[in-house]
């Protein structure tokens, strides 16, 4: 495969409240678009959302929220650059390639020796998706099982027919929205911890967050989990700096009666910080400090239990890998956006639709938080490019997955006009 031309388009999407955690927020998305040409005249398109906070927070702390999202979308446009240097055979092949270079030059414009990998592979998702579709063209297939690399295909060998949205509960997120989704169905709560503060008023703010989420959450019960109650996953997002600040969290849930209802807590530590963790009552599960499959291995020698995979954030090549080696290490691998526009949640989904049943649930699990973003979030919808399929809203707190959604693997080959008339004309 070579890439003889490409081309890159910005789109901003405002968020409907500030998206807060790791003690700060943001308020828009930027979403990047790339179109990619190669030797046999096949154009693609890829789509890709910036996450400069989750990514880096040291980034995001020193730049303007514009200024970060300017400096991943550099790295982007010097990818661009670099891809049409290369002949590969596959995405994956692409991505080994280019991404040592591609880092060094973020290392570079951020003038951050230490950056996070996954600022830079969060960057290059927009590229890796179109070369997933120009790898689909030149093999002539619109089936998502026919991507993965048969190396890789038996781990994901499950084919849900119910997955659980877990939508994000933020901050600042009002009660009445938090009911409206009680009310219609939702079964995990992926709630957001790790608020601004010393590391006291951190604690005290979040098992104050947790107890009213859960003063809410007591009046609802569902079929979808083992025990009967509402689930919990708790997104620290690295803000937690010892095991004795996340077991006083860990003793408020406890002592409110909601202990069992906690199915993981994400993130809690920084990277870099090993803490001794096999013996705490939970399971926890790594997010943004696995940036390579040997991040898997570490995680998993550590205690951890589960793999946050993110399509969306990490690319999809990583994503094929990191599943793939969390479940040979016999952990727990689950899909987790980045706030997501519709086109990227199915990308997600795609993922996720093919995992095992998480632990706790009776379905497969996926956090996807665009209703609770977006004030545009139905407007978003009715453009995809499949705007009446069922899979693309929940029903009982689940996507419900047919054999439909399987066939057109939900709609990710489908032209995303919305985004691609950005482009100038070619002609």
């Amino acid at each position: 495969m070579r890439i003889v031309s490409t081309d890159l388009e910005i789109q901003r999407e405002p968020f409907a409240r500030p998206f807060g955690f790791k003690g700060s927020a943001f308020h828009e998305k930027w979403n990047c678009l790339v179109r990619v040409e190669d030797t046999e005249g096949n154009a693609s398109f890829g789509l890709g959302g910036l996450a400069v906070l989750w990514s880096d927070a040291d980034v995001f702390s020193v730049h303007t929220e514009v200024g970060g999202n300017i400096l991943q979308t550099a790295i982007l446009e010097h990818a661009l650059q670099r891809i049409k240097a290369l002949d590969f055979e596959t995405p994956i092949e692409a991505l080994d390639l280019i991404l040592p270079d591609i880092h060094a030059y973020a290392q570079s414009i951020t003038q951050k020796a230490d950056l996070r990998l996954t600022f830079t592979l969060i960057a290059l998702v927009a590229l890796d998706n179109a070369l997933w579709m120009t790898y689909a063209r030149q093999r002539n297939t619109n089936q998502f099982d026919q991507l993965i690399p048969s190396r890789f295909r038996p781990h994901f060998a499950d084919k849900q027919q119910h997955l659980a949205l877990a939508p994000a509960i933020g901050y600042n997120l009002p009660h009445s929205e938090l009911r409206q989704m009680l009310e219609a169905g939702i079964y995990v709560l992926k709630i957001k911890i790790g608020q601004a503060g010393t590391e006291t008023e951190m604690v005290e703010k979040d098992c104050q967050r947790l107890a009213d989420v859960d003063r809410i959450a007591r009046e609802y019960q569902t079929n979808m989990t083992d025990n009967g109650r509402i689930a919990y996953y708790l997104d620290a997002n690295s803000r937690y700096p010892n095991r004795q600040s996340l077991m006083r969290l860990l003793d408020q849930a406890d002592h409110i009666g909601c202990l069992d209802q906690i199915i993981v807590v994400e993130e809690p530590f920084d990277e870099g910080v090993v803490i001794e963790i096999g013996d705490l009552p939970i399971c926890l599960a790594a997010d943004e400090s696995v940036h390579t499959i040997a991040d898997v291995t570490k995680y998993g020698n550590q205690g951890y239990s589960a793999i946050a995979i993110k399509p969306a954030g990490k690319t999809l090549s990583l994503a094929f890998q990191m599943v793939s080696a969390t479940i040979q290490k016999g952990m727990i691998p689950f899909v987790a956006d980045n706030a997501c526009v519709p086109t990227l949640v199915e990308w997600n989904k795609n993922i996720a639709a093919r995992l095992p049943v998480f632990p706790g649930l009776k379905t497969g699990m996926m956090e996807s938080n665009g209703p609770q973003n977006y004030a545009t979030w139905s407007r978003m919808v009715s453009e995809y490019s499949i705007p009446n399929a069922p899979w693309l809203t929940t029903k009982q707190g689940s996507f419900q997955l047919n054999s439909s959604y399987y066939q057109q693997s939900g709609g990710i080959f489908r032209l995303p006009e919305t985004y691609t008339r950005l482009f100038r004309s070619l002609d």
